[in-house]
């Protein structure tokens, strides 16, 4: 047994998942390599040690170039605020250190791309955080569709919906402040890889990119709304836009951070010659498939429950349909990281994936800009 010493930058809702990830990733699936909790960084050294504690680290900093330059860290996972990613992982690959970076790369396609070729250069192994894509069902999805058995793929559909700012009522905060966390920074990222991971590269766009509420109540000091300031929102709240794929498919994207209803409504459809796939976070263990080729009298959409014959399953439960949940998806993200690291070798998906997908948001954004449809940048 091999151990590796990792440490983690931001301590909260992400820091926690991939925290908890990295404590379980070396049971779960008897990794080469276990990790041990090593240091975690937070904004203030109380509110570290608190979650060192809590959360299994020998140590804590509220300095995260401490971290990065502790020869104890061997590897390290970056859930900052993506403003800071960039800085973090120049250091850390400066460092020859494995890093896993949480998604959008970087606060532009300028710092995603510094980002990529310093990882590149340096041969030190980098991922992406983008956990939704691995889910047994979508591994499933994804080898169906490569495999060719719903045949020549016609068209894709994919959303990321959610409503956490749904009500107009909702006071302002950090979330529609700045364009690098709204929709488009934040949502958007998820669907735009998994349809790259189904269907291959994005050619070109036609986006719409809208606020929805122009103005939200200022943010008091306990959290609650104001009464009567009003605070203006300067990001987006929702876009949708047409896509060709470089294989020559059409599609659709729709992201929305209003859409009433929708809690986890990272979802797609791809429709093949030979039959149809779709999916939905919503209901994460199930996938439904439709054949062209079953008998008349019963073709339509079947249920698929996932279970150990699917990817990833196994490891968690030997009963199908019992299914795996949203921390699953991190600690097989954990595994993913710790095999590359004991390859040598970077793992799906790397920097380079992530720049990809930021290409294509920044497309998005030209194309809204100019109200014609515009090339991704290769």
């Amino acid at each position: 047994m091999t151990k590796i010493g990792i440490g983690v930058i931001g301590a909260g809702y992400m820091g926690k998942a991939h925290s908890v990830a990295m404590n379980s990733v070396g049971a779960v699936f008897n990794t080469p390599l276990k990790p041990v909790c090593e240091m975690i960084c937070a904004t203030t050294e109380s509110g570290a040690a608190a979650k060192a504690q809590a959360l299994g680290f020998n140590r804590s900093t509220a300095d995260w170039n401490t971290l990065v330059n502790d020869p104890a860290v061997e590897a390290i996972v970056i859930a900052s605020p993506q403003s800071t990613h960039k800085e973090i992982a120049l250091a850390a690959i400066a460092k020859g250190k494995p890093v896993l970076c949480e998604k959008p790369m970087g606060a532009s396609l300028a710092e995603a791309r510094a980002m990529t070729e310093a990882a590149e250069a340096a041969g030190v192994v980098n991922m992406v955080g983008f956990n939704y894509v691995r889910t047994p069902a979508t591994q499933y999805a994804r080898q169906l569709v490569h495999n060719g058995e719903i045949g020549d793929i016609t068209w894709f559909r994919g959303e990321h919906t959610e409503d956490f700012l749904a009500d107009a009522n909702a006071p302002a905060n950090w979330r529609t402040r700045g364009r690098a966390t709204g929709t488009m920074g934040d949502l958007s990222s998820h669907m735009i890889n998994c349809a790259i991971a189904l269907m291959g590269p994005i050619a070109s766009v036609n986006a719409d990119i809208e606020t929805v509420h122009a103005k939200r109540p200022a943010e008091q000091k306990d959290g609650s709304a104001h009464p009567t300031d009003l605070e203006e929102v300067t990001n987006d709240d929702h876009a949708h836009c047409l896509c060709r794929f470089e294989s020559g498919v059409m599609g659709h994207l729709y992201f929305s951070r209003v859409s009433s209803g929708r809690k986890m409504g990272y979802a797609y459809e791809i429709v093949g010659t030979k039959g149809a796939i779709r999916f939905d976070q919503e209901d994460q263990n199930a996938l439904w498939l439709y054949r062209m080729n079953d008998p008349e009298a019963e073709r339509g959409f079947r249920k698929i429950l996932t279970g150990p014959a699917h990817p990833d399953y196994v490891d968690f439960c030997l009963g199908p349909g019992h299914g795996t949940g949203y921390q699953d998806q991190l600690i097989i993200e954990a595994k993913d990281f710790l095999t590359a690291i004991h390859n040598g070798k970077a793992q799906w998906p790397t920097f380079r994936d992530g720049m990809e997908v930021t290409q294509v948001i920044e497309a998005m954004w030209q194309s809204h800009d100019s109200r014609q449809w515009a090339t991704v940048e290769k």
